[in-house]
């Protein structure tokens, strides 16, 4: 009775649902993707002998919608369980995959070295446990979690000083990344107004990288919600 009830209660939630997708956009002049130097390692370098590895920080399409934006629901109230898919961040041709992702508090996140030589994972966050361990090419996986809610921080290797992925922790599942067009498709959400982040990270540095917008989200149906990005000036440092 009790299964029958909790499945009962899922489809009733999903049935009162709705998604939410838009596409971020930049405004401003734009710079072709450089290159990432990795000749300082003959693995890295010949991982991309056909075409060369390029910078994942700054990526648009034609259209100048933005690739890499972090999308999520603000200060929402989520009563069911983490997710059992383990997050994953890979090292893939001395590159980390996905360039930035949100999990959730207490998420298994499952960090794998598909390279043939040794990375270093190094995470520099600032509200839950820094962790820094390496990973010799034998070491194909390792798992970890973070139990506390932070915005974005970055991951790095101290080997590769290139490296690097961003990740932000929620306590709750409405978040999406937005794809090589700039588009994020956020599904599931409970029918109601919300306020809706996106965020790039040149936010670490510029104004104008994070973006807020409010929307509200009807049930059994599609709502749509999209930003524009532009560089601002560089934030104040905090004194």
């Amino acid at each position: 009775m009790y299964k029958l009830f909790l499945t009962s209660t899922l489809i009733l939630s999903i049935a009162f649902s709705g998604t939410l997708t838009g596409t971020v956009n930049f405004e401003g002049k734009t710079k072709k993707r450089k290159p990432i130097p990795m000749d300082s390692d003959p693995v890295c370098g010949s991982s991309h002998k056909d075409s060369k590895a390029l910078s994942e920080s700054f990526v648009v399409d034609k259209d100048k919608n933005l690739k890499n934006v972090l999308v999520w629901l603000d200060n929402v109230k989520y009563s069911g369980d983490v997710t059992k898919t383990p997050a994953v961040i890979d090292q893939v041709g001395c590159v980390y995959t996905p360039h930035v992702q949100g999990v959730m508090k207490g998420q298994e996140v499952l960090i794998k070295n598909s390279d043939a030589t040794l990375h270093n994972i190094h995470s520099m966050a600032k509200v839950n446990n820094q962790f820094n361990f390496a990973m010799p090419k034998v070491v194909k996986e390792k798992k970890t979690s973070f139990d506390k809610l932070e915005d974005p921080f970055y991951i790095k290797c101290d080997v590769h000083p290139w490296m690097k992925t961003w990740i932000s922790v929620f306590d709750h599942p409405y978040f999406a990344t937005t794809d090589d067009n700039g588009n994020y498709t956020i599904e599931n959400i409970p029918a109601g107004e919300y306020n809706v982040i996106a965020w790039h990270e040149m936010d670490a540095k510029f104004e104008g990288f994070k973006q807020s917008g409010t929307v509200t989200v009807s049930a059994d149906g599609k709502s749509e919600l999209s930003f524009t990005m532009k560089k601002g000036p560089k934030h104040k440092k905090k004194k």
